[in-house]
């Protein structure tokens, strides 16, 4: 018999900012916990796994009962619930933590060929973050976790292994173990996944908690919240409670998407659960896609473009004229009600940015994990603020075009290629507004707010230009001047708004 061991409930596992580890019973009893740690893949899963968690202790049926429950109620709550739960949250036993033990059967694959960031094989090692390291329990029980919805495809899975009788998902023709399909929470190229944030880890479970009225709304979960997957293990791929898993909000949140059992040498490791994809119409809450076009967008981690630059597009739900506009059901549903109740209220995004090829998904090249932070003040959430943001982006966009080109223009003067430059001078442009951009997020809606940041962000256009165009030698300062981007229209002072007649005798009465 196994002995039951290592209780994620009671022991530290869970890494939290300036704290470290922690247990499950410590972010539902210590209200001075402020965020998580870890890298963004490890927030996102065991975000997904703390509201996992919320929804089965307590699901309130509307935004009132929501209210009335508040930060403290949902924490006694998910502490009742662990407490009733707790025999099921053992990583080592005869019922491992979202472990199968039938799956013994497949082969095993040392932890780091399932790390995405470890250097395995014939690859080449260039930093000391890449090089396998022995994983104590609690960083085994984070990556349990994470390989839930984070697994990526390839061979890696031993697909043999099948444990729903009669089931064809896994298997050739021939009886061959097909490519492992990508975990749905990463899909094709890596999903970047938004979640809400408030002032302590307590508050920030409570603002992305859904109620009924929101999962029904929703319409894509056709066995509505569903069972936690702790309480029932399936017994295979496609049994009935792997199907109700596949169509409920439980299984976007600990979708099962690998069937794991942890050994000493390593892990069984074969594909489990396979979810619909967005283009099915169907993706996790804290995904953002655009269903209307003809064909389904997701927005992917860009390692070409920081998060706080998707933020418009993320929120673009708000607009109230625009041709895309992209749903994510964890910001949709939670911003506008979580802004009644707080001052600040911060949007979390982040992923990781994977590539692929011939079925194998990999790290490689400029793949990287992801995130960023942009906080809303409260009484500017709403249609006229967000267009004015929208507006303020798009010139930036437009701004960083015109260095490129002015860069570009500069050494085609010279007649000298200049790819390179150019690109490195608008991605130190961006870094530059990076700095600023919680300024123009603050004051999006006010109009000299607005004007003197166009200066400061102008003056990046500048900066960037400068110190990749020389202006030393006669050639160069011939191409800098002919080259040099003219701001005159994105710097003109904004027209005063036409009073009228009436308005205009007020005025000069004043």
């Amino acid at each position: 018999m196994t002995e039951n061991r290592f209780n994620l409930i009671d022991e530290p596992w869970i890494p939290v900012v300036d704290v470290g580890r922690v247990s499950l019973k410590d972010i539902f009893s210590n209200p001075n916990l402020k965020a998580l740690g870890g890298n963004p893949v490890q927030k996102i899963a065991l975000t997904k796994l703390l509201l996992a968690i919320a929804q089965s202790a307590n699901t309130p049926e509307n935004d009132q009962a929501w209210l009335e429950l508040g930060t403290e109620g949902l924490a006694k709550s998910c502490l009742a619930y662990l407490e009733k739960w707790h025999d099921c949250f053992y990583l080592y036993g005869e019922q491992p933590f979202l472990q199968m033990p039938a799956i013994a059967k497949a082969a095993i694959q040392p932890f780091g060929a399932v790390l995405p960031e470890i250097a395995t094989g014939n690859t080449t090692v260039h930093t000391q973050i890449q090089q396998e390291k022995t994983l104590d329990d609690a960083d085994k029980a984070l990556l349990v976790l994470q390989l839930m919805g984070f697994g990526l495809g390839g061979k890696k899975t031993d697909n043999t292994a099948v444990l729903t009788q009669g089931y064809q998902g896994k298997t050739k023709e021939n009886g061959k173990g097909m490519t492992g399909k990508p975990g749905s929470s990463i899909g094709f190229m890596g999903f970047l996944h938004n979640f809400l944030q408030g002032q302590n880890l307590q508050g920030s479970i409570w603002l992305n908690l859904f109620t009924q009225d929101q999962i029904n709304q929703m319409r894509v979960f056709e066995a509505g919240l569903g069972q936690a997957p702790w309480e029932q293990m399936p017994a295979g791929e496609a049994d009935t409670t792997a199907k109700s898993l596949s169509q409920s909000l439980m299984g976007r949140l600990i979708p099962l998407s690998r069937f794991l059992l942890l050994s000493k040498e390593g892990l069984h490791y074969s594909e489990g659960i396979v979810h619909a994809g967005y283009k099915e119409g169907v993706s996790d809450p804290s995904v953002s896609v655009n269903y209307s076009g003809k064909d389904p967008k997701a927005i992917w981690v860009d390692t070409e473009k920081r998060p706080w630059r998707m933020l418009t597009a993320l929120l673009s739900f708000m607009a109230t004229q625009t041709k895309e506009v992209f749903t994510c059901p964890q910001l949709e549903f939670g911003l506008t009600r979580g802004a009644k109740q707080l001052k600040q209220i911060g949007i979390w995004s982040g992923g990781l940015r994977v590539s692929s090829n011939a079925g194998e998904q990999y790290v490689s090249g400029s793949d990287d994990f992801l995130e960023s932070t942009v906080s809303i003040p409260a009484e500017c959430i709403g249609a006229t603020w967000f267009e004015h943001l929208q507006s303020e982006v798009s010139e930036l966009d437009a701004l960083a075009k015109t260095l490129y080109g002015c860069v570009m223009s500069y050494y085609k003067h010279q007649l000298v290629e200049g790819k390179n430059q150019a690109a490195r001078a608008t991605n130190l442009f961006w870094q530059l507004c990076e700095g600023r951009f919680q300024e123009l997020v603050n004051g999006a809606d006010n109009a000299q707010q607005r004007f003197a940041l166009r200066k400061v962000f102008a003056g990046f256009v500048y900066q960037a230009f400068e110190l990749y165009c020389s202006k030393e030698t006669a050639r160069q300062l011939d191409a800098w001047a002919q080259s040099r981007p003219n701001l005159s229209k994105y710097l003109a002072q904004p027209k005063q708004p036409d009073l009228g007649a009436v308005g205009q005798e007020q005025i000069k009465t004043v």
